[in-house]
């Protein structure tokens, strides 16, 4: 007989099916607000916006948003994952959007004669957002000055004094800065008592949002010259033709923000400062 040598062909080829590896099953991501994964199906890629029942929208980088069921189906960061609702949590003591301790029994106090005055209304949205809680907890009012350049004339209107503080907070304060130069003359005024002038050293209050906040790694850098708010939406891909534009992107960047951690540390500790100034 012939020896044809090792049958190729002998062993059972699903001898030892069972023993192979099942793949693992998806690890369950809770679909919280910003999270940002891909559609697998679809290639669509986005930050959990919204959800409805066993739906959960997502919006992408450019504004363009698309529904898809929960479940499977998703990668976060390159991982398969399945989206699960997201759980609720046992409550325990309440905090509001600053993380200060929410009052739930307390209605809005007549407003105080101090004031925060803040230089523009995106400026004065993004505070109340954040901030409108403990605001209205301690009878503050802000509001806005459409630029820093007349806060002395404001300022001589206003005539503070003990009972009548004045909290400014001053976008671009940084060392050499028009806004430092006006906050220096403030705070060598009669008023200077009574006043109170800070800022971040952010050029826009948008860029005291954290840019993962809208899906990008750092704000772009606007040339000299150039609007900087025109030219940050140019540079994302965002309309920016007129102010409706500009008014549409900041509700954009705004509507990302839900807690103080959502802002850059730079910005908090300011606006605090303030509170404590007036409130004192």
């Amino acid at each position: 007989m012939t020896d044809f040598g090792p049958d190729r062909y002998s062993s059972d080829v699903l001898a030892d099916f069972s023993r192979r590896r099942t793949p693992a099953p998806p690890r369950k991501v809770e679909a919280t607000d910003d999270l940002v994964v891909e559609e697998t199906e679809t290639g669509f890629s986005g930050a959990v916006v919204a959800r409805e029942g066993r739906l959960v929208t997502l919006e992408d980088y450019f504004g363009k948003r698309r529904v898809f069921p929960l479940g499977p189906g998703f990668l976060l960061e390159g991982e398969p994952v399945e989206l699960i609702p997201p759980t609720v949590k046992q409550q325990g003591m309440l905090r509001s959007a600053s993380g200060s301790v929410a009052v739930t029994d307390h209605t809005a106090r007549v407003a105080r004669g101090s004031r925060i005055f803040v230089e523009g209304r995106h400026d004065a949205e993004l505070v109340e957002k954040v901030w409108g809680h403990d605001l209205r907890v301690e009878g503050v009012v802000v509001e806005y000055l459409e630029g820093i350049d007349h806060l002395d004339e404001v300022l001589r209107d206003f005539a503070p004094d003990a009972g009548r503080r004045v909290g400014v907070l001053a976008d671009h304060l940084v060392a050499g800065s028009k806004e430092s130069r006006i906050a220096d003359a403030v705070m060598r005024s009669p008023f200077r008592e009574h006043v109170l002038v800070v800022g971040h050293p952010y050029i826009d209050i948008w860029q005291a949002v954290k840019p993962a906040r809208i899906g990008i790694e750092s704000w772009p850098v606007v040339p000299r010259g150039i609007d900087w708010k025109h030219g940050v939406c140019d540079a994302l891909g965002w309309p920016h033709d007129d102010q409706a534009d500009i008014a549409h992107a900041w509700q954009r960047i705004l509507g990302r923000v839900s807690t103080f951690n959502d802002l850059e540390p730079a910005l908090l500790g300011r606006v605090e400062q303030l509170i404590d100034f007036v409130t004192a």
